[in-house]
């Protein structure tokens, strides 16, 4: 048996923090008959409603996905634009973990666990990702300085980056530079760029945690590797 918030998340529906929300409002039902307290034990024959839908029990799966450019980081797009499902020939019902604007590439993790999801994505873990970064001009020492002491975009004050590798193109029009930051705003890493004086060009992430791409063409994805799941959980849970 298992508590059923347990096993609502344990189905991809949502976090075990929302599935326990869920219940207190009353939009769960176990075999006919509306749960409102938590630590109710089910089991897996029980018949288990969320909002009305049968909750199809499914085997907690973790990939990583080479995303393209000219694929949006959604499960559907109302414009009709091709999206990373498009890609993503699974039989489990996944979700991305953050997202990639439509023309970035990279490393784009997808899991039906909403923990883990919720883990990696919360700011306070500091879980790290790593972008390699084509900009307009010549990136200067006292610019890089200001990306690494943090930055106030308006909307919210960036954490610190991380700024290395920095190169110039021939002849010196465009500058190439590998940054890591913590957290995952939105267009955050364009921003910064911009903020600077410098448009981004061509955005990839490389590395998100411990995952690359290492090995995988663009638009292909393979499984977590049980390590790489070990690691992003301690990394999220520890900060390690």
């Amino acid at each position: 048996m298992e508590r059923l918030q347990k096993m609502i998340q344990k189905a991809g529906i949502c976090s075990r923090r929302k599935a326990e929300e869920l219940i207190k409002e009353g939009k769960v039902m176990v075999n006919d008959k509306v749960v409102t307290e938590m630590g109710v034990q089910v089991e897996s024959q029980d018949e288990i409603r969320v909002d009305g839908k049968l909750l199809m029990n499914e085997e907690l799966v973790y990939y990583v996905l080479n995303k393209p450019t000219g694929y949006v980081s959604t499960t559907s797009d109302n414009l009709g634009r091709r999206t990373i499902m498009d890609l993503m020939h699974v039989k489990e019902r996944v979700f991305p973990i953050g997202r990639l604007d439509y023309d970035t590439s990279g490393v784009l993790l997808l899991t039906n666990d909403g923990d883990f999801m919720n883990s990696l994505i919360h700011p306070k873990f500091k879980v790290e990702k790593e972008y390699h970064v084509k900009v307009k001009g010549l990136i200067r020492k006292e610019e890089s300085s200001r990306l690494q002491k943090g930055m106030d975009l308006g909307d919210f004050k960036t954490a610190p980056a991380k700024i290395f590798d920095v190169e110039y193109d021939d002849p010196k029009e465009n500058s190439y530079v590998k940054v890591i930051i913590t957290e995952g705003k939105y267009h955050q890493v364009k921003r910064m760029f911009e903020q600077i004086g410098h448009p981004v060009i061509k955005l990839r992430r490389h590395r998100f945690g411990v995952v690359t791409t290492e090995g995988l063409a663009q638009g292909d994805f393979r499984l977590l590797k049980p390590h790489e799941i070990k690691q992003l959980w301690n990394m999220s849970r520890y900060g390690k």
